[in-house]
């Protein structure tokens, strides 16, 4: 029986789960849930997520919630499928949970603040708060001279190998990489090609094209009321 994710593609969190299932050559079925249309606060949802916010995820009889915990499952109830995105070394896999929780706490908290105003405020019609950019901006500069130290010194966040430290850091870096932001990451030439790496993996890829529908329908909605 195929996983069932309950969202839409669109939605970031989600995006990082369906990144780790193509990762995993998982086979699953996308159960249509619109933040938009509130569908998310509706009874039967919350029944999956209390909280209502997307991702929901079911595997048979097991329900869960949070995007990393889902990817987090994904690679290890899965470890023989796909690609690894986790070590079996405890230590080697001590430093992928040291990277993946730098990603949450550091990187998407800004990232995502950015992500908001340069991609998400103009297809809503909405205007850019410039005082967020560049606070925000000023803080990923900080968090982006870390990664590029660290880069110099391996191919990807945790060792050699691409992991889930890495993946978690997709689905925001995909629309940064279509703002002015995208300079921040040209500017570190270790932070660079790995960006540029990660981006070009089969996995990502796929997700970015099913995301394409919703913002070619955000961009149309928006020229029509011009």
């Amino acid at each position: 029986m195929a996983f069932k994710v309950h969202g839409i593609a669109a939605s970031t969190a989600v995006a990082r789960v369906l990144a780790c299932l193509h990762e995993k050559d998982l086979e699953y079925e996308i159960v249509p849930i619109d933040p938009r249309t509130k569908e998310n606060k509706k009874e039967t949802f919350l029944l999956l997520n209390p909280f209502g916010q997307v991702p929901a995820f079911e595997d048979g009889d097991l329900k869960l919630f949070e995007s990393r915990a889902i990817t987090q499952y994904l690679a290890h109830a899965y470890a023989h499928n796909g690609n690894q995105l986790v070590i079996q070394d405890h230590k080697k896999m001590a430093i992928v949970s040291v990277w993946m929780e730098v990603e949450v706490q550091k990187f998407d908290a800004v990232g995502s603040k950015l992500t908001y105003e340069l991609a998400f405020n103009p297809l809503r019609g909405n205007p850019i708060n410039e005082a967020v950019v560049e606070e925000n901006m000023e803080k990923l500069i900080k968090i982006l001279d870390v990664y590029e130290a660290k880069l110099a010194e391996s191919k990807y966040l945790a060792g050699d190998c691409f992991t889930l430290a890495d993946l978690h850091h997709l689905p925001v870096m995909h629309h940064l990489m279509n703002t002015k932001v995208k300079a921040v990451f040209d500017e570190r030439p270790h932070v660079s090609s790995w960006s540029t790496d990660i981006l070009a993996r089969p996995a990502w890829i796929k997700v970015a094209e099913l995301q394409k529908p919703y913002f070619e329908a955000a961009a149309a909605g928006l020229a029509a009321k011009k």
